[in-house]
């Protein structure tokens, strides 16, 4: 597992791109999110994306594939929803454990295949770990700004079962991603120490936050430097911040912590802003053109993509990083146990 950090030091390293944009190619009807399993369930599952690593395996493999040939050095599992909270819309709370864990499957057979291929050039999984559909430190009543939906332990066991079921299905690294409420992503943290602990493993840890808008913070309200601070005293992989903005909008966020952490840095920005219909259209090209800034500032260490990009934006990305060298930055000492 550590030779992913062996890896950083040696170049930039590349992660793949959307997962949802291209299940949404596929076309998938309802009856294909059930497969024969799932037929008679009680609730539409139409749009579970996280289900398909179980009701269409060969789609997801397929894709993890098409990632891994453009280029990519990480490939991230089909787990963004895979908490029993986020699981609840579904009523598929009993499925968590089967549906990180195959994921997490899929993913290593993928890409030990790869690794296989190309010895020089090792691929690696991250386990996924979205933000949950609901904010531990604010209301979603606007009329109650004391409530809240889920509690920090709430989140903590919820992410604690998904982490278990993603290590053992083989993951390499854990990717807390799209964060926008750093109180979630500490639950996660949380939940990740006390596995790393029960275990006595030491696994890395990328952690990716969201600026949602102009103003230049999280949901939460913090700056790209607050966020930075509040969650440094783990000894994080990387850092870094994807979704929400188009690559050149989020260069300024990376520019304010990029010399203020010895941890990697990260980022996987979207394929610019959703135009009227809420795609995304920005070409390879110029999503390429905008990630050599990072590069050409040495800003970077791991660069991929979020909504809206394809294989083929990684591919430009890939060849784009080749070039350039990583940012330098001190390895941080992993606590020992």
């Amino acid at each position: 597992m550590s030779n992913i950090k062996q890896a950083l030091q040696d170049r930039i390293l590349v992660l793949d791109g959307a997962m949802g944009t291209m299940i949404q190619r596929y076309k998938f009807s309802e009856e294909d999110y059930r497969g024969e399993r799932f037929k008679d369930y009680p609730t539409p599952l139409q749009g579970n994306n996280d289900l398909l690593s179980i009701t269409q395996p060969q789609a997801i493999k397929t894709i993890h594939a098409k990632y891994l040939e453009a280029g990519a050095d990480i490939i991230e599992t089909n787990t963004f929803s895979g908490t029993t909270i986020a699981m609840a819309d579904y009523q598929m709370e009993d499925l968590v454990y089967e549906l990180n864990y195959q994921s997490a499957k899929i993913s290593k057979e993928v890409a030990n295949e790869f690794t296989a291929k190309e010895p020089h050039k090792p691929r690696f999984v991250a386990g996924s770990i979205g933000p949950t559909n609901r904010t531990a430190s604010m209301s979603p009543d606007v009329n109650d700004p004391g409530y809240r939906a889920v509690t920090f332990d709430e989140l903590r066991i919820a992410y604690k079962q998904q982490v278990e079921a993603l290590i053992d299905g083989g993951v390499d690294l854990l990717l807390v991603e799209t964060v926008f409420d750093t109180l979630n992503a500490k639950a996660a943290l949380f939940a990740i120490e006390e596995v790393k602990e029960a275990r006595n493993i030491d696994i890395p840890i990328m952690l990716s936050g969201t600026i949602t808008d102009a103003s230049g913070r999280t949901l939460s309200g913090q700056t790209a430097e607050a966020f930075l601070i509040s969650v440094s005293h783990i000894p994080l992989l990387s850092i870094g911040f994807n979704c929400a903005l188009g690559a050149s909008l989020l260069q300024p966020h990376l520019e304010a912590i990029a010399n203020k952490t010895d941890f990697a840095i990260s980022a996987h920005p979207n394929a610019g802003l959703p135009n009227a219909f809420g795609e995304y259209d920005e070409s390879p090209e110029d999503m390429g053109e905008q990630i050599e800034e990072y590069l050409k500032k040495n800003l970077i260490n791991i660069i991929g993509g979020c909504c809206g990009t394809t294989p083929e934006h990684i591919k430009v990305i890939a060849q784009i990083a080749a070039k350039y060298k990583p940012r330098r930055y001190s390895e941080p000492v992993s606590a020992s146990h």
